[in-house]
């Protein structure tokens, strides 16, 4: 097993429409609904994935042989991993989830699918899969904090993650520093999901400076949506990759919705001016627009 390859993002970041892009290449092997349903079984996903090709059996088998997150295949090899407290690093390793881990995608691989593909959201886990795969390869969708907090207060599952609090959601206590800002912001939930955007982003840029720059590649979602085939070229080269003919007409011929401006109408100006204001130096690293609304 060598350079697996892990997505990273916030959640609501457009990295699902990202993974279910780049999984299709011929090299590639990933966690289906297999992994999710019989996570011992890892010979099972390596099946399901390998009769992705056949039109039979992926009538038969339906959604279940698709790329997913799956965090039931991680409860039964890296205990905690699904939705730890804070980012893990590497000392919460032990040598037994270590060589767990890699046996069980050990036993996924086949000589043509031989990269592991994962996607993870929220805490990057950057230093913890870093200390199982040595030479693991890491690409950041990054998508405007604005849009995701936007995202976040639209949905109904944000209610373990936001709706209830930081007292109870499942990321930890908030820092002192961004205790004060939401309580300064008269406990806003609109503030609260930019918090949770400027969190997650700022932990993964804290633990990818343990990374060589060879092996962590971020990659803005706004550009991905407006040329997809140019992003996947990028990412096959930096992933050491080979280039597939298939694969860039499956590329070519995927339909990306185009959500990227639909945060200004979801939004109120305040709301929105809320979100830059606390949010303007972090999207400024990533190249964002920051002037007010208005």
């Amino acid at each position: 097993m060598t350079k697996p390859i892990f997505i990273v993002g916030t959640g609501r970041c457009g990295s699902t429409a990202f993974h279910k892009i780049l999984a299709p290449h011929p090299q590639l092997m990933w966690l289906s609904g297999f992994a999710e349903e019989f996570p011992r079984k890892p010979e099972w996903n390596r099946w399901a994935v390998t009769a992705v090709g056949n039109p039979v059996l992926r009538r038969l088998l339906g959604t279940r042989i698709k790329p997913g997150e799956n965090y039931g295949f991680w409860y039964s090899h890296a205990y905690g991993f699904a939705e730890p407290g804070r980012d893990l690093v590497r000392s919460d390793v032990t040598p037994r989830v270590k060589k767990q881990v890699r046996s069980v995608i050990e036993r996924m691989l086949t000589p043509h699918r031989s990269r592991l593909l994962v996607k993870l959201t929220g805490w990057s886990r950057i230093g913890f899969l870093n200390e199982i795969f040595e030479d693991a390869k890491f690409i950041h969708i990054v998508r405007d904090g604005r849009a995701v907090a936007s995202s976040l207060l639209h949905i109904n599952s944000w209610q373990w993650r936001g709706w209830y609090g930081p007292y109870s959601w499942r990321y930890g206590p908030l820092s002192p520093e961004d205790q004060a800002t939401w309580e300064a912001s008269d406990r806003s939930f609109v503030a609260l999901a930019g918090l949770q955007w400027r969190i997650h982003t700022r932990a993964i840029e804290a633990a990818r400076q343990a990374l060589d720059p060879s092996r962590f590649l971020e990659v803005r979602y706004e550009p991905f949506c407006e040329d997809p085939l140019g992003t996947c070229r990028r990412v096959v080269e930096f992933a050491e990759l080979e280039p597939s003919e298939s694969f860039e007409q499956h590329v070519k011929s995927s339909l990306i919705e185009d959500r990227i401006s639909r945060w200004r109408t979801d939004l109120s100006t305040e709301q929105q001016a809320l979100l830059t204001d606390l949010l303007r130096e972090d999207l400024q690293r990533y190249g964002y627009d920051v002037s007010r609304p208005g």
